[in-house]
């Protein structure tokens, strides 16, 4: 029975004993825990890390943000990759593989460089690089101070971290500057916007730092060596802005002599006879003639012209400006290489150049039509290039676009958005909605057509309206429609207002005004067959100007002068008005 007391007693013992171990156990554990909350919950963290770029070769960043690109040299043999270039600096910036050639483009340069050779052209003047372009690691490296006198953009280089910053010429951000006196207390730089976030960086008072980002409590920076992130609000003080200036632009000569002044353009169609101004008469309204002279007749990029010295003294005595008409001779095969390099793109260019320069023309106007849709930034490119070369000889540059639709070889390869960018005017030809070849009869260019045509390119493109000059048919067609093993035909042909109105005149006919065209309309028969025209006259002459002063385009331009009546003449000089 002792024996029994006892051994009780000795386990009671072990059970206080292990009671109490557990007991200071878990003493320990709560202390650890509070040590623990309050290091990593209540103190600041203390912990120093490195950034992510650190032992990165020259990381290059953009409005703090660090990008997927390095620089390579230092200094003035500073590098830049064209990859990084064309997602940051400027989209357009055109590279072909096959000459190892980089083609960069403002409204007033144009610069061409090729890798591995200091030989360059601007505004295909040459030109000596001082670095030469190189191509390393798979990218195309180009040289920084000559994209600095280019696109007026500011690169900060640190030589310790290695790190490169750039800021776009009109970037501004603010600056701050870290509180204290000198050999005061550093100010953390941590990782995130909180005090437990590690450390980045000890920053010393008066140091200077870029704010990229700021909300209530926190800011996020970058110092001058590349390093970025988080410090709070309290700890930095305003210091200014960093703003980059941008190159101040001459105006263009469109701004010049077309701001608030609308055009009035017509084509003068030359074919194979020049057209002899003596029987032209007066144009009234009229301030611009666009003859179609020039046009691109092989792969080489060759320009044949018709142009006439005598045409240009006659609308120069007469106050018109002419544009000289360039067009691909709506060959589709032929733009694809006429249009493929830089060298051949050139070659057109110049000699559109000096053809202006021969027959003192005002202005360059291009009609591209029937290309293949790949070949559409080629169309752009060729624009870009044109652009600046023109402007250094005080050209207008413009261009003639159809309506969008699906339409393979006549509207998808135009990039009417960056067209509109880039030239002087866009010149919509608002015409042919129902085509010389249309299965089914009807306008040539109806009013509700018309302005969906125009306001889709400013609302889905963003065309300034004022670079926009509305096309306007001086033509109608007339319609046939016979029948053919049971079904209707459709045929048709393009005449003149004067030769609509003898028809109505002749066969007494009286015009009544179709509500869904906006036009006048007459039909008849002839010879048995029904014949059909929406006819365009005063009324509907009135109504496209009308359209165009709505919504406030940069005028108006007719195709074309031989179809055209007098009466034409004055509405289209209400323009002005």
């Amino acid at each position: 029975m002792e024996d029994l007391i006892l051994d009780r007693r000795q386990r009671q013992k072990r059970v206080k004993q292990r009671g109490g171990l557990f007991r200071r156990l878990l003493g320990l554990f709560i202390i650890a825990a509070a040590v623990y909350w309050v290091v990593f919950y209540v103190m600041p963290n203390r912990l120093h890390v490195d950034p992510d770029w650190k032992g990165m070769d020259k990381p290059l960043f953009v409005k703090g943000i660090l990008t997927e690109y390095s620089a390579s040299g230092t200094g003035e043999s500073l590098l830049i990759p064209l990859p990084f270039l064309q997602e940051y600096v400027d989209s357009s910036i055109r590279y072909e593989a096959e000459s190892k050639s980089v083609i960069l483009s403002t409204d007033s340069e144009l610069l061409y460089m090729q890798a591995d050779t200091t030989k360059a052209s601007l505004n295909n003047k040459p030109l000596q690089l001082r670095l030469a372009p190189e191509e390393k690691t798979g990218f195309t490296y180009l040289p920084a101070e000559t994209l600095k006198d280019l696109y007026g953009f500011e690169i900060q280089e640190d030589t310790v971290t290695g790190a490169v910053q750039l800021m776009l010429a009109g970037d501004s951000v603010p600056l701050g500057k870290v509180k204290g006196d000198k050999g005061a207390k550093s100010t953390p730089l941590r990782n995130e916007a909180t005090i437990h976030a590690p450390i980045v960086a000890d920053m010393t008072p008066g140091t200077v730092v870029k704010i990229w980002e700021t909300n209530e409590d926190w800011i996020y920076v970058q110092m001058s060596n590349g390093y970025t992130g988080w410090t709070q609000n309290k700890d930095i003080l305003p210091n200014g802005d960093k703003v980059v200036k941008v190159q101040p632009l001459s105006p263009t000569r469109a701004e010049r002599s077309w701001k608030g002044k609308p055009v009035n353009l017509v084509w003068e169609a030359v074919y194979e006879r020049k057209p002899n101004p003596k029987s032209i008469g007066k144009l009234p309204g009229v301030n611009v003639v666009s003859p179609t002279w020039f046009r691109i007749v092989d792969g080489e990029g060759n320009v044949r012209s018709q142009a006439d010295s005598v045409y240009v003294q006659w609308a120069h005595s007469q106050g018109m400006e002419v544009w000289g008409l360039l067009s691909n001779s709506f060959e589709a095969d032929m733009t694809t290489v006429a249009l493929s390099t830089y060298e051949k793109r050139m070659r057109i260019i110049v000699q559109m150049l000096e053809y202006s320069d021969l027959y003192d023309l005002d202005g360059i106007n291009i009609d591209f039509e029937n290309v293949h849709t790949k070949d559409g930034d080629n169309v752009t490119q060729f624009m870009r290039e044109l652009k600046p070369m023109a402007q250094a000889k005080n050209l207008i540059v413009s261009i003639d676009v159809t309506p969008k639709s699906n339409s393979e070889m006549w509207s998808l390869f135009l990039d009417r958005r960056a067209l509109g960018e880039i030239a002087d005017f866009i010149i919509v030809m608002a015409y042919d909605e129902h085509w010389a070849s249309s299965p089914l009869a009807g306008s040539v260019a109806s009013l509700p057509w018309v302005e969906n045509s125009i306001s889709r390119i400013i609302d889905e493109d963003d065309v300034s309206p004022e670079k926009i000059i509305l096309g306007i048919p001086l033509y109608t067609r007339i319609w046939s429609e016979t029948k053919v093993d049971g079904k209707i035909k459709v045929s048709s042909k393009a005449v003149s207002m004067d030769a609509v109105a003898e028809i109505i005149s002749s066969k007494k006919l009286k015009p009544k005004l179709d509500q869904e065209s906006g036009q006048n309309y007459v039909e008849y028969k002839e010879d048995g067959i029904p014949r059909k025209i929406w006819i365009e006259d005063k009324i509907s002459l009135k109504a496209r100007v009308q359209l165009s002063k709505s919504y406030g385009l940069g005028g108006v331009g007719s195709w074309n002068r031989s179809f055209a009546n007098q009466s034409a003449w004055k509405e289209l000089n209400e323009i002005h008005k």
